[in-house]
């Protein structure tokens, strides 16, 4: 079980990140690329995939991951902070950044998962 105060945490570890809140949901960016959603109500998160790693997760674990939606090629899955383990969500946070951020930011962070 992961709280909201350590997802937000390991998001604040990450290059270049704005939390933009909103009056349901605060999003996430890394140069004005959203690559995450966060619905505080109800401790669950929105986070950008590959379709690939979309449809493994919500067929592997629906009770913790269900789809969201898909766009230009990715699939963002909802997460349960209930049902995720906090070094599993910093993977899934992680490649969520990673598919957003600048070619530079991605470089200089290399494979450094946040902690």
């Amino acid at each position: 079980m992961t709280e909201i105060s350590e997802f937000l945490e390991l998001v604040s570890q990450l290059d270049e990140v704005s939390v933009a809140p909103h009056s349901r949901y605060s999003r996430l960016e890394v140069d004005g690329r959203t690559f995450g959603y966060l619905w505080e109500p109800t401790r669950t998160v929105g986070l950008k995939q590959t379709l690939a790693e979309q449809a493994a997760l919500v067929g592997e674990r629906p009770e913790v991951f269900e789809v969201q939606f898909t766009a230009g090629g990715f699939g963002w899955v909802v997460v349960q902070l209930g049902g995720i383990a906090r070094d599993e969500l910093a993977e899934l946070t992680f490649e969520a950044w990673r598919l957003s951020a600048p070619q530079r930011l991605v470089l200089q962070r290399g494979d450094r998962l946040p902690t």
